[in-house]
C-alpha cells in the first residue's frame, strides 16, 4: 500500500499585454475549498428545513474566478491587492492570482496571531510569512484563519469594469461564505506501520505518537503500510525485517516520514523518504546484511567527511590531491561553513566556501551550497581566481551576502549578528575531526599489531580511535553531514551551544505561555539549535523528553568527541610508529585488563547479572554477556586513597557512550549540561550514576548491527547526608550549591538483603531488582547524583556485547 501525496498549486496564466488571467479547474482548487459551506444567515433556513445548506462554494469560486479572468488583468489584481496593504510587488504574477481570488471571494485575512506577519494560503492551511526572531521563521498555520469583518477596499479604476457589481456583493462582509477545511487531523488515518532498529525515539514513544495520529504499529512488516528503518540500517544494510519488506515490496523509509507526516498534518510521500534503493546491494537484489561484511563496511565508511578541519581542502574540489591548501593572509584562513534553519521557510542548507592555493601557486575560490543530508543535490562552483585582492575581496562579498556580517570582523573578533533568513557561520577549530583522522578500516588490524601495549589495551584504544564509533553516534543522532565537522569546532561555538540551552530551559521554567505562543517558543528554540548544530533530521522540539535526549545529551556528546578529535589527531597515515601507544600515553589513565580468575572481575561479573534486565529494541529483548574488563587509574579522578578518606562510598554504575569515553577517562566525569524534570537530568548539573547495571546499559547500548559497548563502575561518595526524592526536586541549584548527595527512588530498587561491602568500606548495591514502594516514579530504576567531580573516581571499564 502507498500513499500519494500530491502536490497543490493554483495555476495561471497570462496571455497577453493586459495578462488577462485564465484560471484553471485544479486538485488545488477543490482542496483550497470545503464542499459546503455556508453564509451567515442560512442558520435558519437550516432550522427550519431541517437540511444542510445546499450551496456548493467550489462551483461558485469557479464561477467568480472566471469573471475574474475574463474582466481583470494581472495589474489590476496587484492594485486590489495593494489597496488593501496586501504584498504585491514583491511576488510572482502567479502568486498575484490565487492571493486576490481568496480576498476577494472570502474577505481580507487577519494578521498572524503570534507574530503579526502576513498569512498565506499552500497546500491544506495557512501559514505565516512573518518572522519570529532572528534566528526563525514563524511557523503558524491554520485551517480557519482569521478574517477582517470591515468591507474590502475596491480601487476606483476596478470599480469601471463589468465584474464592479459581483466584487460589490463579495465586499459586503455578510455575502462571504465561511471557511470550512475538511481535512483529516490524523495524518497516518487508516495506515499500519511497522518499525525496525534504534530510532532517535524508543519504539514505545512512536508507537504512542502514531496512534495519537490514527495509525497502527504491526510487529510484522506483513501486510503494513511501510517499515520505518533506524538510519543505522540505512547506512549498514538492514534486519530481517528490512530484507523482508524489500522482497514483498513494502516501503522501507526513513524516520523522518514519520516527523514529517505529524508536523505537516498530512501523510508524505513515501518515495521521497524511501532507503531501500540505499540498502538493495546494487544490480543483485541482495540486501546489504547478506552480503560480504567487508566488502559493505568498506563502502558505508567511504561516504566520510568532506571538510574535516579549518585547514581542510573540500574533497569534492579535487585539490587536495593536487597540493592545494587554504589560503593564509595576515591571520585569517579563508574558509568557512556556514548554516540555516528555517523550518518556516522549508530551509536547512549549508554552504561552504574556501579559497585554495594549488599547485603553481594558482588561486582558486570553492563554493559548494545545498541542503543538509543531500549529498547528490548540492550545488558547487571552483573558479580560478586572477589575483590575491580581487579573490578575498569576492570572498568577503559573497560572506557578506550570506551572513549579513563582515568577514574580517567574524574571523579576527567574532563579532556576528544572526540576520533573519541569512546563514550562521558554524565556527571550526584548527584541527582534523576524528572521523577523518581516526584509525580506518584497513588500519584497525595493523595498528594493534604493531603496539606495544597489551593485546587486550591495544585493541581496547584500537576501538576508541577507529572512526567508526564517532561516526555512527553522529549519524544515529542525525548529525553525520558530511560538508559540516561537528566534531571539530571550537570551544567558543561548543559555548554558544551550551548557553542556548541553558537560556531555553531558563525561560522554560518561567514562562506561562500556551497554544500558539508556546509552540513559537518551542519552534524558535529549534531552529536556532539546529542552526548552531547542523542535523540532517530538523524538528521541533515539544517537551522535556527531546529536550534532553535531542539537545542537552547531543551537546553533551559532541563535546565529548571534540575531546577526541583533539587527542587523536590525524592518524590517517602510517601505523608503524605505534600511533596507539603515543594515544595512550596522553590519557595521563592507567588501564589494564583484569584476570578472569581475580575476586574483582568475579565480583563485577556477579554485579551485572543481578542488576541487568534486558534492553527492548522494539519487540526484541537483548541479554548482555562480558567481553572484557579493565581496571582504571586516571589521573584526572581522585585516587582510590583520596576516596577511601571520604564518607558514604558506593561502587555505581555509569552508563555512556563509546564515543565520549575518551574524554571521560582523559578529563574525568563532568556533570550533567542543565536541569531537566527528566531521567538523568532531574537533579540538575550533577554526576548521575545508577545502582543498576539495567540504567547504564540505557545508554551504553549502541545498536542492534553494533552490539558491542562499555559500561563504567565508578566509586563514588555521597557524602555526610543523603537526600531522597521520589519525583524531580524543585530546586536543584540549593542542592548543586551545597554539593550534597541525592538519590532518586526509581520504580525498581536492589534487594537490599544481598548487598555487600567490597575493600575499603565501599559498599556495593548488589541484589536481584524487585519492585520498590515508588510505584508512581519517574525513574525506572534509583539514580545517583554527586556534584564534586572529585568525590567520582572511575575504577573498571566493563566491555559488554548485547545480544
Amino acid at each position: 500500500m502507498k500513499t500519494e501525496v500530491h502536490e497543490k498549486r493554483s495555476h495561471s496564466h497570462a496571455s497577453d499585454e493586459e495578462k488577462k488571467v485564465t484560471t484553471r479547474k485544479q486538485k488545488a482548487e477543490s482542496a483550497h475549498l470545503p464542499k459546503k459551506a455556508k453564509t451567515e444567515g442560512d442558520d435558519n433556513d437550516q432550522e427550519a428545513n431541517g437540511k444542510s445548506n445546499n450551496n456548493d462554494v467550489a462551483a461558485e469560486f469557479e464561477k467568480f474566478c472566471r469573471a475574474m479572468s475574463e474582466h481583470l488583468s494581472i495589474k489590476q489584481m496587484r492594485e486590489i491587492l495593494e489597496a488593501n496593504e496586501r504584498d504585491a510587488a514583491s511576488i510572482s504574477d502567479d502568486a498575484v492570482v490565487p492571493r486576490c481570488q481568496d480576498i476577494l471571494f472570502y474577505g481580507p485575512l487577519g494578521g498572524c496571531p503570534v507574530c503579526g506577519g502576513t498569512l498565506e494560503f499552500a497546500g491544506d492551511s495557512y501559514h505565516c510569512q512573518g518572522a519570529y526572531s532572528e534566528w526563525s521563521s514563524c511557523v503558524y498555520s491554520t485551517r480557519s484563519p482569521p478574517r477582517s469583518e470591515e468591507p474590502l477596499n475596491i480601487p476606483e479604476s476596478i470599480g469601471k469594469t463589468p465584474i464592479s457589481n459581483l466584487l460589490e456583493k463579495y465586499r459586503d462582509p455578510r455575502s462571504r461564505p465561511k471557511w470550512e477545511i475538511s481535512v483529516s487531523d490524523k495524518p497516518f488515518a487508516g495506515m499500519l506501520i511497522a518499525l525496525s532498529g534504534r530510532l532517535s525515539r524508543t519504539h514505545q514513544s512512536w508507537k504512542t505518537e502514531i496512534e495519537k495520529n490514527g495509525g497502527e504499529v504491526a510487529n510484522s512488516v506483513i501486510g503494513v503500510s511501510c517499515l520505518v528503518v533506524s538510519p543505522s540500517e540505512r547506512d549498514r544494510g538492514g534486519s530481517s525485517k528490512v530484507a523482508e519488506a524489500v522482497e514483498r515490496g513494502i516501503p522501507v523509509v526513513r524516520e523522518a516520514w514519520l516527523a514529517d507526516s505529524i508536523e505537516k498534518k498530512q501523510a508524505q510521500a513515501l518515495d521521497t523518504y524511501d532507503v531501500a534503493s540505499d540498502i538493495a546491494g546494487e544490480g543483485k537484489g541482495i540486501v546489504l546484511d547478506q552480503q560480504d561484511y567487508s566488502v559493505v563496511a568498506l563502502e558505508t565508511v567511504a561516504s566520510e567527511l568532506k571538510v574535516f578541519g579549518k585547514r581542510g581542502v573540500h574533497k569534492d574540489s579535487k585539490l587536495q590531491d593536487d597540493g592545494g591548501k587554504i589560503l593564509e593572509k595576515d591571520g585569517l584562513l579563508y574558509n568557512c561553513a556556514l548554516v540555516v534553519c528555517d523550518q518556516g521557510r522549508n530551509m536547512n542548507d549549508f554552504c561552504i566556501m574556501q579559497l585554495i592555493v594549488a599547485r603553481e601557486n594558482i588561486l582558486y575560490l570553492y563554493y559548494r551550497k545545498g541542503k543538509i543530508g543531500d549529498r547528490l543535490g548540492a550545488d558547487d562552483k571552483l573558479e580560478e581566481q586572477e589575483n590575491v585582492n580581487d579573490a578575498i575581496g569576492e570572498f568577503a562579498k559573497l560572506f557578506e551576502e550570506l551572513t549579513g556580517n563582515q568577514f574580517e570582523l567574524w574571523e579576527r573578533e567574532k563579532k556576528i549578528q544572526k540576520k533573519h533568513m541569512k546563514f550562521f557561520p558554524i565556527d571550526i577549530d584548527d584541527g582534523v575531526e576524528v572521523r577523518h583522522g581516526g584509525l580506518g578500516l584497513r588500519q584497525l588490524g595493523v595498528a594493534a599489531a604493531h603496539s606495544k601495549l597489551d593485546p587486550k589495551v591495544a585493541n581496547f584504544m584500537e576501538v576508541l580511535c577507529s572512526q567508526e564509533i564517532y561516526r555512527y553516534a553522529l549519524m544515529e543522532m542525525g548529525y553525520d553531514s558530511p560538508e559540516v565537522p561537528v566534531g571539530m569546532v571550537t570551544d567558543l561555538h561548543l559555548k554558544r551551544c551550551e548557553d542556548t540551552v541553558l537560556d531555553f530551559v531558563d525561560k522554560l521554567k518561567s514562562f506561562t505561555e500556551t497554544g500558539n505562543q508556546a509552540d513559537a517558543i518551542w519552534a524558535d528554540f529549534s531552529q536556532r539549535w539546529f542552526t548552531l548544530m547542523p542535523t540532517i533530521r530538523p524538528f521541533t522540539f515539544r517537551d522535556w523528553g527531546e529536550l534532553a535526549d535531542h539537545g542537552a545529551s547531543v551537546y553533551e556528546t559532541i563535546r565529548d568527541i571534540n575531546t577526541a578529535s583533539r587527542l587523536i589527531g590525524d592518524m590517517s597515515g602510517s601505523t608503524l610508529d605505534d600511533p596507539l601507544f603515543d594515544r595512550y600515553m596522553k590519557l595521563n589513565c592507567s588501564v589494564s585488563p583484569l584476570e578472569t580468575d581475580t575476586d574483582d572481575y568475579k565480583m563485577i561479573v556477579k554485579y551485572l547479572e543481578k542488576t541487568y534486565e534486558p534492553a527492548r529494541v522494539g519487540e526484541i529483548s537483548y541479554g548482555v554477556s562480558v567481553e572484557n574488563i579493565f581496571a582504571v587509574e586516571a589521573s584526572a579522578c581522585p585516587s582510590l586513597d583520596d576516596i577511601k578518606k571520604l564518607p558514604n562510598k558506593v561502587l555505581l554504575w555509569c552508563g555512556t557512550r563509546s564515543s565520549n569515553l575518551l574524554r571521560h577517562l582523559q578529563m574525568g566525569f563532568l556533570p550533567s549540561s542543565c536541569s531537566l524534570p527528566v531521567p538523568g537530568y532531574m537533579f540538575g548539573r550533577a554526576i548521575v550514576c545508577s545502582d543498576t547495571a539495567a540504567e547504564a546499559a540505557r545508554y551504553g547500548f549502541t545498536a542492534v548491527d553494533r552490539p558491542e559497548g562499555f559500561l563504567v563502575l565508578a566509586v563514588a561518595s555521597l557524602g555526610e547526608e543523603i537526600q531522597e526524592f521520589s519525583s524531580p526536586p524543585e530546586d536543584t541549584k540549593s542542592l548543586e550549591e551545597k554539593m550534597m548527595g541525592a538519590k532518586g527512588l526509581g520504580k525498581k530498587k536492589t534487594d537490599e538483603s544481598e548487598h555487600f561491602v567490597w575493600k575499603d568500606d565501599i559498599k556495593v548495591p548488589c541484589g536481584k531488582l524487585v519492585p520498590s514502594e515508588n510505584k508512581d516514579s519517574p525513574l525506572e530504576y534509583n539514580e545517583y547524583a554527586v556534584y564534586d567531580p572529585q568525590q567520582v573516581s572511575i575504577r573498571f571499564l566493563v566491555a559488554v556485547k548485547f545480544a
